[in-house]
């Protein structure tokens, strides 16, 4: 049996991971400021991780095999995190995003999230204080209400209402991972013993004419689209005016069996539509 930290893991696929890794046989003890009970059987630590003396009263003398870091955004969390983790495990898996390959954010709120990503990265491989992996994951979709981005919700909607998908000229393919698959994945990732930066994606990038098609064939509706401009913050989600999708193949030659997105799209689409009749009943 091996202890388990996770920091966040209060909802989404960061509850999927505590529920996986509780499933195991593991001890597991959610980290988080209180605004969300973890699990049945999982223990529960309250305290701001930005508070590093609260922190550190907090944990006590605790060590854990393996901390899974859902909610690190910043460099200032991160050293916060290599001072406070160091010698309290060998094995740290930060949830990292494939917003840190972007190389045109629309917005600022896009660029400084992508940039803190990135240098919340580079500030626990400088020096670690522990083995450490970044796991950049693709866009995540899939779990209906528990998907809170909206993001294939904005497709379903506006696919079902007949209402045009604001859309690039020539939109790139990007990369998707189902909300389970993501959980499997560091799941996974805390068992292995490699370090580094590692992609996790499912198989098969679409972009956005595909998936707008994915979603018109489940919900027996044609999409319709409208052209926005290079570089427009108000194209709908996953269209890009650049290059945007990852390669899974360090993942992949480490073990993963990755799935496709055309497997698992359908169903994700049926949860979001179920959602938003529930929502409309």
């Amino acid at each position: 049996m091996k202890k388990i930290l996770v920091i966040g893991g209060s909802r989404y696929f960061g509850r999927h991971l505590v529920t996986l890794e509780r499933d195991a046989g593991n001890e597991v003890t959610v980290l988080n400021r209180g605004s969300a009970a973890p699990p049945r059987g999982v223990g529960h630590l309250v305290a701001d991780r930005e508070d590093e003396g609260r922190l550190l009263e907090t944990l006590g003398e605790r060590t854990f095999d393996v901390v899974f870091d859902q909610v690190c955004y910043t460099p200032r969390q991160a050293a916060l995190a290599r001072r406070v983790f160091a010698g309290r495990t060998g094995r740290y898996v930060m949830t990292s995003t494939m917003e840190v390959y972007d190389p045109a954010p629309p917005t600022p709120e896009a660029l400084a999230y992508a940039e803190g990503k990135r240098r919340a990265e580079a500030v626990l491989a400088r020096e670690p204080a522990f083995g450490h992996v970044a796991v950049r994951t693709a866009h995540v979709l899939g779990g209906g209400r528990a998907e809170f981005t909206g993001r294939l919700a904005h497709y379903v909607e506006r696919i079902a209402a007949g209402t045009p998908v604001a859309v690039h000229e020539v939109p790139y393919a990007t990369s998707f991972i189902h909300h389970h698959e993501i959980a499997r994945f560091l799941y996974w990732a805390g068992e292995r013993d490699f370090t580094g930066t590692v992609n996790a994606s499912s198989h098969g990038e679409l972009d956005v004419l595909g998936l707008s098609g994915a979603v018109g064939r489940q919900i027996g509706r044609a999409p319709r689209f409208r052209t926005v401009g290079p570089g427009s913050s108000v194209a709908s989600p996953f269209s890009f005016d650049r290059a945007y999708a990852m390669d899974n193949g360090r993942a992949a030659a480490l073990g993963f069996d990755f799935g496709r997105v055309t497997d698992w799209l359908p169903g994700a689409v049926e949860e979001a539509a179920a959602e938003l009749a529930a929502a409309r009943a």
